[in-house]
């Protein structure tokens, strides 16, 4: 079995999956408008993305869409994105990268079960933890 994380954005997930690209690396698979699909959408719409997938290391993958106006059950607020790395350094990257222009909820820090964690919403609206795995024993 395989889960990814779906996001849905309202307008702005070519943006967003360039800046994940260069942040998490990977490679986006498909940046897939809605112009030439059978889905109707208004005609400012047809340059949003209707499906959009980023596959990053191990088979993993983040995919999203722009869900047009009145199609989505509204802002990303309880979902969100688990990334966890071996390294601190590499949490504090990443966490520094997204939070850019962003909000942050809990600033990245040393926690009890992590040496770095913390929690953000990004510019584009989707929210993240990043963490680090703890160290050897």
């Amino acid at each position: 079995m395989k889960l990814a994380s779906y996001l849905l954005f309202d307008g702005q997930c070519e943006a967003a999956f360039t800046d994940y690209q260069r942040i998490l690396g990977g490679r986006i698979e498909a940046m897939l408008p809605y112009e030439g699909s059978p889905v109707d959408v208004a005609p400012e719409w047809r340059s949003k993305i209707m499906h959009a997938c980023l596959e990053l290391a191990d088979g993993q993958m983040l995919m999203a869409s722009d869900a047009p106006p009145g199609q989505s059950s509204g802002p990303m607020r309880s979902v969100y994105v688990s990334v966890t790395v071996k390294e601190p350094a590499e949490a504090e990257r990443i966490f520094a990268a997204l939070a850019e222009g962003g909000m942050v909820m809990m600033p990245m820090a040393e926690t009890f079960w992590a040496p770095r964690f913390g929690m953000l919403g990004d510019r584009h609206g989707a929210l993240w933890m990043i963490g680090c795995e703890p160290a050897a024993a």
